[in-house]
């Protein structure tokens, strides 16, 4: 059986983390309480074997952020925001604005990461020489920009820098576990708030390994102007799954070899930009996240028993 990577995603005061066979969010409500959901992992891309085949499990890893992910950050927002005195009342972690709302997430997602630099590129092409290999330069430079702009912009929101505080929280946890130490706040407070396996990481993968695959489709001949640009957005969508395989086989290799040199000159400029969605959490915010690792561990075999966080 293949290696069982731990990962996870920061919520809205709280940490969720995936396992093989459950997930699970650790939230602190108004009242300073860990509220603790666990569910089981049960889509394909998770119990069946071809989930984990190479470049298949890469859909895996775009299905957490997309939909486990913000369900789970949806879960986590209605677990903080509630009142004194319901305490007790069952939080949904489903439903039809759940799914709606990962729809909408996901079309602006790829609207402005996607679209959005090929429609600008194309412009921009224009009003230069309107070669096909400037276009596609333009066309990945402006969604790299575009991404770190975002990046950039969404760190000035202080609920979002509280959010970033619990992604540290997580990548502390997950790094103290796979070094062995034991999952207490004092001991976990030690690690780095840096990991190779995140999903900021993925996300820079993601945009440079489209640069490449995007840039031999241009469509430069094809007329008229609007065919080639319709085109374009839709090799671009088709391609996305392919990008994310391929994004995610390199930071799965490249996180199992990053004592090798040159894996660490690939590794870094991901480490670098986890500086933009971390920060140094709090002890509330890493038993938070202890929280979030301990049933998810329990199910797979891993500990045998919770452990307190506090």
């Amino acid at each position: 059986m293949a290696k069982q990577y731990y990962g996870g995603q920061a919520v809205i005061e709280g940490v969720m983390m995936r396992g093989r066979k459950s997930m699970a969010v650790a939230v602190r409500n108004p009242q300073g309480e860990i509220v603790l959901h666990e569910e089981p992992l049960k889509a394909k891309i998770y119990t069946s074997a071809w989930g984990q085949w190479p470049f298949v499990r890469g859909l895996g890893m775009l299905w957490d952020a997309l939909g486990l992910g913000i369900r789970a950050l949806m879960w986590s927002g209605e677990v903080a925001a509630q009142e004194e005195g319901k305490e007790g009342e069952k939080v949904e972690f489903t439903g039809p604005v759940a799914w709606t709302t990962v729809a909408v997430s996901l079309v602006f997602a790829i609207g402005l990461f996607f679209l959005l630099p090929t429609f600008l590129a194309r412009l921009l092409a224009t009003f230069v020489n309107d070669d096909p290999f400037v276009d596609a330069i333009f066309e990945g430079v402006l969604r790299l920009v575009i991404f770190l702009i975002y990046l950039w912009l969404i760190g000035r929101i202080p609920d979002i820098r509280r959010v970033f505080g619990y992604h540290g929280a997580e990548h502390k946890t997950i790094n103290a576990y796979e070094a062995g130490a034991p999952l207490t706040v004092p001991e976990v407070q030690r690690f780095s708030v840096q990991h190779t396996r995140c999903g900021t990481s993925f996300l820079l993968y993601v945009l440079v390994i489209s640069i490449i695959l995007f840039a031999p489709l241009t469509f430069a001949s094809v007329e008229p102007d609007w065919l080639a640009l319709l085109l374009r957005f839709v090799t671009r969508l088709m391609l996305i799954p392919i990008v994310a395989g391929i994004a995610y086989e390199i930071i799965r290799f490249s996180a199992a070899h990053d004592q090798n040199r040159f894996m660490r000159m690939l590794i870094t400029p991901g480490l670098w930009l986890q500086k933009m969605t971390t920060r140094e959490p709090d002890d509330t915010m890493v038993a938070c996240a202890i929280a979030a690792l301990t049933p998810v561990l329990v199910a797979d075999g891993k500990l045998a028993e919770p452990v307190a966080a506090g």
